[in-house]
């Protein structure tokens, strides 16, 4: 998953972006708004994280700006202000939450969690596809049972395509996902972290394909009525 932050304070900015990476997450992190606001139309993102005091223009007036583009993934709001009225205006254009600075980072990292199940990127806190069982929380998995020893980047390729599945999954779609701003996969990395994730599926029944061209699928078997 693929989150926008824009945050002007530089030291705040790059702490959240290291917590959101450690989490999983590919993180595009920028200090104006101008520059979230190119990002949104260059990539898609599963949540926007936005700071109300920007530099260039007032965070609500970009919140505005990205809602009547028609764009519908979830958005955090940050904000040293104390007039409630602000936070008000904020979730009446179309916020749909906000943290108050000072903040804690298990509280922010838990409403954002909250704000990207319930926008139906993640579909429940338990995930199962046949012999698969995936822990939205503690990013854990299973295969029938067994524990699944999978990297930060093995896990969120399966999440991908768990949660599309038996769709394919675009190459990407998947990129977008595992890559930061400044630090963008190549497909190669990428055909290298499926190849590896197969490896670990082998045994089970269930299927990681290729579709050349396009993408990857995760499927079961097709019943047999013989």
């Amino acid at each position: 998953m693929r989150i926008l932050l824009i945050e002007d304070e530089a030291s705040l900015r790059e702490g959240l972006r290291e917590a959101l990476l450690r989490q999983g997450y590919g993180v595009d992190a920028f200090g104006q708004g101008d520059y979230g606001l190119a990002a949104l139309e260059q990539a898609e993102y599963d949540a926007l994280v936005l700071d109300l005091g920007l530099p260039d223009m007032d965070g609500l007036a970009l919140l505005r700006r990205v809602r009547a583009q028609g764009k519908s993934l979830p958005i955090l709001l940050l904000t040293a202000r104390g007039d409630w009225s602000d936070r008000v205006r904020g979730l009446d254009d179309g916020a749909d939450d906000y943290v108050a600075k000072p903040f804690v980072l298990p509280e922010l990292m838990a409403r954002l969690r909250a704000l990207i199940r319930r926008s139906g990127a993640a579909r429940a806190d338990r995930l199962s596809l046949g012999p698969l069982h995936l822990d939205m929380q503690q990013q854990l998995a299973w295969l029938s049972d067994a524990p699944l020893a999978l990297t930060p980047k093995e896990w969120a390729v399966l999440l991908a395509l768990v949660l599309q599945s038996p769709a394919i999954v675009s190459k990407r779609k998947l990129l977008h996902s595992l890559s930061a701003w400044d630090r963008e996969l190549s497909s190669n990395a990428l055909e290298t972290h499926v190849s590896r994730l197969r490896h670990k599926l082998l045994g089970a029944s269930i299927s990681l394909d290729t579709v050349r061209g396009v993408g990857y699928r995760l499927t079961l078997p097709a019943p047999s009525y013989v």
